[in-house]
């Protein structure tokens, strides 16, 4: 399938021309590569999530991963708990049905797809307490009460309720959920989330303020819970996967005993680079979602409405209003290393990356957008990484490769938006970029800018060469002159990850030729 899809990429052009004389063999670097689609905010229908997965299926993705209930909705059909989603949903026309999910799944299969299903437990269960609100604390209230410090708050966002960890008939219900689940689902993994238990929600239960009162602790509460739905998660056959939190929030999470690596998962999604280290040091595989890198939700402000802070002509504060501002560019997808600052061994146990889009402000009107073609950034670096075989970051010759596919996506049926303008496209001699070359010393110990393509010189136009004073302050790069038409253009590939700065000033046109041989310079 794989190959197939190479193969398809290989044909270019109208008429259409397909390269010869190709051998290629080509694996993925990561085994897991995916995208996050919450579905409980805002619904999705059935044709747009088989669509997603037909795109993901283009770019050599292959877990979708599905979070499909939430606090703010339960879409989801369960022949045991029918009434989950029957009180919990949006309504009728708002529902997954099992014909529905064995549809997806099966879409998936046929398109190299895995469907791994998330439901979010303790936390982000308020929409249960439609159908069971005996089992969910702090249901249906105002998630910051006037007045209320946010280490108080019920929830992080609007929307609340936590399943209750004293409550027998919790997991009654919620194996009820896990068993329908993991038929429904044939996918090995099972993700059972654990992120932001909210310490405010569990303390307004009278249940659990005597627990607390009499030596209990909110991190007990929470290995209660896993305690009884781990061990049954596993006895289904399915590697358990929790976001990050359960583990690693500051102040509810479990003592690592009570995870088995070997059935356990962490996802990422918080402090970039330094928590997947903590996650894969301590033993855990890990699934790296770093919301400063891989949100695709962030930079559209705030949702929950307008207020004095954002009165103002200067900068909005906090990035706009978005808590994981600013928005995340194709760039910062592309350039991010989910093994940064590991060891050899460490990185071993990366598993892979997933972008996230979260729902707050995305629904089918905005789909492919949001999620193309940045997520085809990511979709390449986890596949065939974002380095040339040198080990230099490859960022600059990736745009053209990406605008190029964002079109092909396009006449494939995927509403991806676009990267530059058709211009661009159609005048490529122009479509140069800064990282690509920088002028180095001519004749007389002046210095002139120019732009060209390193390694092709069929179409390098000379565009505006100019003076170039101090100073150029540029590491450990490899400097090659081409040339053309008697002015010299010096080209320059950058290694690790430092990036160059130039202080240009304008003073006139160059005139006249010159020429320098091939030389190694580093500052």
């Amino acid at each position: 399938m794989r190959g197939l899809e190479t193969f398809s990429q290989l044909v270019w052009g109208n008429p259409s021309r397909v390269a010869s004389g190709l051998y290629i063999v080509d694996s993925p670097i990561f085994e897991h590569r995916g995208i996050t689609l919450d579905t409980s905010r805002n619904y999705y229908g059935v044709e747009h999530i088989l669509r997603t997965i037909q795109a993901m299926s283009f770019n050599k993705l292959n877990v979708f991963h599905w979070h499909v209930v939430d606090s703010h909705s339960f879409p989801l059909v369960l022949p045991s708990e029918p009434e989950l989603a029957g009180k919990g949903s949006y309504g009728p026309e708002m529902q997954y049905s099992l014909a529905d999910v064995k549809r997806i799944v099966e879409f998936g299969f046929e398109h190299g797809v895995r469907v791994m299903p998330e439901i979010d437990s303790p936390g982000h269960t308020g929409s249960w307490a439609e159908a069971y609100p005996e089992i969910v604390t702090c249901a249906n209230m105002f998630w910051l009460p006037p007045g209320t410090q946010w280490e108080d708050r019920l929830a992080s966002e609007p929307g609340t309720g936590q399943l209750n960890p004293l409550n027998p008939k919790t997991y009654q219900v919620l194996k009820n959920v896990i068993h329908d689940v993991t038929t429904l689902f044939p996918e090995g993994f099972y993700h059972a989330g654990a992120d932001e238990i909210v310490s405010g929600c569990w303390k307004a239960d009278p249940n659990i303020q005597s627990f607390l009162s009499n030596g209990g602790t909110l991190s007990h509460l929470l290995e209660i819970f896993v305690n009884s739905t781990l061990p049954y998660i596993t006895s289904l056959n399915r590697t358990v996967v929790y976001w990050e939190d359960v583990m690693l929030d500051a102040d509810v999470k479990v003592d690592p005993s009570v995870l088995p690596p070997e059935n356990t998962i962490l996802q990422t999604w918080n402090d970039g680079p330094n928590n997947t280290k903590r996650i894969v040091s301590a033993g855990y595989r890990a699934i790296v979602s770093s919301s400063d890198f891989y949100y695709l939700d962030c930079g559209h402000g705030d949702f929950v409405g307008n207020d004095s802070k954002y009165d103002t002509l200067g900068p909005v504060p906090n990035n706009g209003g978005s808590w994981c501002g600013p928005f995340k560019t194709w760039q910062t997808i592309y350039n991010y290393d989910i093994t940064y600052g590991l060891t050899e061994t460490e990185a071993k146990l990366v598993i892979g990356g997933e972008v996230a889009l979260w729902s707050e402000q995305a629904d089918p009107t905005v789909l492919d957008a949001r999620i193309w073609p940045r997520t085809s950034a990511m979709a390449e670096t986890l596949w065939s990484g974002n380095r040339d075989e040198s080990g230099k970051k490859r960022y600059a010759e990736a745009t053209d490769r990406l605008n190029e596919w964002r079109y092909r996506m396009v006449s494939r049926g995927i509403g991806a938006e676009p990267l530059q303008p058709l211009w661009c496209v159609t005048h490529p001699e122009f479509n140069y970029n800064f990282h690509d070359c920088i002028a180095i010393t001519i004749h007389g110990g002046r210095r002139s800018l120019a732009m060209a393509r390193p390694g092709d010189a069929s179409w390098i136009t000379i565009h505006s060469p100019v003076w170039l004073i101090d100073d150029v302050a540029i590491y450990k790069e490899q400097l090659y002159a081409v040339n053309i038409y008697g002015i010299v253009l010096v080209c320059h590939n950058f290694a690790d990850d430092q990036s160059p700065k130039a202080s240009i000033l304008i003073l006139g046109r160059v005139d006249g030729g010159a020429s320098i041989s091939h030389q190694n310079y580093q500052r």
